[in-house]
């Protein structure tokens, strides 16, 4: 484990997160703590480094615990975009489950076209979901966490 590694969370909005295992292989190879977010129980691994959190309340009281408790040192893994929005404005880094990385610059357009896709969903003009994930996804977002993990490394230092 590199030195200071331990304060680097990753943080996981698990309801419907297809990566949690991909996770948790990520965060044994450097010694980091995992925080499993969940409005219910799920399975996690028997591992003192993997935390699960079930919280209770409304439809946000998970988003809103991770908001509480997520610092500038985290890494928080979620497809929900608003989330994201709260997330990197409290300075974490932020990866969606197909392994794009929401910046400060490209959050503006995921929320509009979250919106845009909302409406045209609620007009009837589309009736489909997201794309299917697919290996080519997991694969990439393995390399993306890698990657922000190792930035969160090198600032901690």
């Amino acid at each position: 484990m590199e030195k200071g590694a331990p304060s680097i969370r990753i943080h996981v909005d698990a309801d419907a997160c297809p990566v949690k295992d991909e996770v948790y292989r990520v965060a044994t190879r450097y010694g980091l703590r995992v925080l499993v977010v969940s409005n219910g129980r799920i399975r996690v691994p028997d591992d003192p480094h993997v935390e699960m959190v079930v919280v209770t309340g409304d439809f946000d009281a998970a988003d809103d615990w991770i908001v509480e408790h997520v610092t500038g040192s985290d890494v928080v893994v979620t497809s929900d975009i608003p989330l994201a929005a709260r997330c990197l404005s409290r300075d974490a880094r932020v990866l969606d489950p197909k392994g794009k990385v929401f910046t400060e610059e490209s959050i503006g357009d995921a929320l509009a076209s979250r919106e845009l896709m909302a409406f045209l969903r609620d007009s009837g003009s589309i009736t489909g979901g997201p794309a299917p994930f697919e290996p080519r996804d997991r694969s990439r977002f393995l390399q993306k966490l890698d990657d922000l993990v190792q930035d969160a490394l090198r600032e901690h230092r």
